[in-house]
């Protein structure tokens, strides 16, 4: 199975948000090129939304997201390659 691309790295913003699919994903977050969040859902417009009110994850810049059926298993995928990445530090709004 070929992977499936990722959105670019967008500017988070009304005009990004409309673009946003209603469909099963995983998606990033970040400020200053530090990633605050790594999310998956089976509604990613949705779950960009609400977690974009949160203290801390309201700081973000930009996101990118990827369409995704089996999101939980690529977000667990995404999130321990950060870990390994960063001294097993979970990203700064997933702590």
């Amino acid at each position: 199975m070929p992977d499936v691309p990722w959105s670019d790295w967008l500017d988070f913003n009304q005009e990004t948000f409309e673009k946003i699919p209603k469909l099963p994903g995983v998606f990033m977050m970040h400020a200053a090129m530090k990633i605050l969040f790594i999310g998956g859902s089976d509604n990613m417009k949705k779950s960009i939304e609400e977690a974009s009110l949160e203290k801390g994850i309201s700081k973000a810049t930009r996101v990118r997201y990827r369409k995704e059926k089996f999101f939980e298993n690529v977000k667990h995928e995404l999130i321990s390659d950060f870990k390994k990445r960063h001294e097993g530090q979970m990203p700064s709004c997933m702590n």
